[in-house]
């Protein structure tokens, strides 16, 4: 049952006065915006109005990194963090943070990167912000479309949504970013994978009450999404959680209840051999009150299944993922750790973890995997 905290509370407000969000003119909707709403993918009533104001929850624009070691004072073992390795270079960023930011402005080796999190969809999302040569810094607009975050870039105040990084209205519309591969993992895994890794610090400028979590309840199957999601697919509960992967022009969802039992599945995605991996590690951020407390939802990662050029197919063998051609141990980081391959690195996929109503309401054609 959710409990009433702070946050759900503005959410109940909202939703019990929201006649006077929906039926304000797309004028006022966007009133004191300088975005240009000649240009738009979709129907402003799309938009609802979450709680918050623009910038009402801040981004994270100056980011401090810690050690693993410094991090482990305040982050639990189980803890999920958005995990990226990028130019040779880790990165976590703690769900008990983001939770509270929803964005980051971030930089690695050089790159601008935008880290985002969604915590209606539980959509955790990195892209590149650079478009059409020039460098772009990301808000929170306050706006939710399907429940998503929209995000809003500063130099037009164009709108975005987080789940696509499409631009939906404004001079970028029809843009869109490009994703960079992530995933969750627990902050256990993160440290045991990529030890000389750095972790976003709580030294944001902000008091938060990093740790506990406002949306007490919400990672519950048996809840409904906050502010609607359009259409019910019908396919899947709305809150079940999946393994999301678009490749190509071929979308593939893999319910948690299915992956968490499985583990590890050899697929294919548009001609692709992938694996899917689903092992135990990082609790809920939507859970308990307090992360650390919070139900197993478990790791998760997409890769492609091929070393130099060969296929590899995988299984679980006394708890560990291998490969049946050699016998190697490979992580959930899709590294191999033992064996002929150790060292090797599978390449990342990118995906995602989303609750089931988000995945098939921006990908209604998907394809829903059946392991009958």
């Amino acid at each position: 049952m959710l409990s009433f905290n702070p946050v759900w509370l503005s959410y109940i407000i909202i939703l019990w006065f929201g006649i006077a969000f929906v039926n304000e003119t797309n004028a006022q909707k966007l009133q004191g915006w300088e975005t240009n709403t000649e240009k738009s993918l979709i129907n402003l009533d799309e938009l609802k109005q979450g709680g918050p104001p623009k910038d009402g929850i801040p981004s994270i624009d100056d980011p401090k990194f810690v050690s693993i070691s410094d991090a482990a004072s305040w982050i639990s073992a189980q803890e999920p963090v958005i995990s990226i390795e990028y130019e040779d270079k880790a990165r976590a960023y703690p769900l008990q943070i983001l939770i509270w930011h929803e964005i980051v402005n971030e930089n690695i080796s050089g790159d601008p990167l935008l880290v985002t999190f969604c915590p209606l969809c539980y959509s955790a999302l990195v892209f590149d912000r650079t478009v059409d040569g020039e460098v772009l810094e990301f808000g929170v607009s306050g706006f939710l479309r399907h429940s998503d975050l929209v995000m809003f870039d500063r130099k037009t105040e164009t709108l975005w949504q987080q789940f696509t990084g499409k631009a939906i209205v404004g001079d970028y519309m029809g843009t869109t970013l490009n994703q960079i591969p992530s995933q969750i993992i627990s902050f256990t895994q993160f440290r045991e994978n990529y030890p000389d890794g750095k972790v976003l610090s709580r030294d944001t400028g902000y008091d938060r009450n990093y740790g506990a979590n406002p949306y007490t309840g919400y990672d519950d199957i048996n809840n409904t999404p906050l502010f609607g999601a359009g259409n019910d697919d019908g396919r899947l509960p709305p809150m079940e959680k999946v393994i999301g992967v678009k490749m190509d022009e071929q979308q593939k969802a893999y319910p948690y209840y299915i992956t968490r039992k499985e583990h590890v599945i050899n697929d294919k995605i548009a001609n692709t051999p992938v694996l899917i991996i689903h092992t135990d590690g990082a609790t809920s951020a939507l859970d308990a009150s307090n992360i650390a407390e919070s139900k197993e939802s478990g790791s998760t990662g997409v890769f492609k299944r091929m070393i130099e050029g060969k296929e590899l197919s995988f299984a679980v063998k006394d708890g560990n993922i291998v490969d049946k051609q050699t016998g190697s141990i490979w992580t959930v980081t899709g590294q191999a750790i033992k064996g002929p391959h150790k060292g090797k690195q599978l390449e990342a996929v990118t995906f995602g973890d989303y609750f089931a109503f988000a995945w098939l309401v921006f990908w209604p054609e998907t394809e829903i995997y059946s392991n009958n």
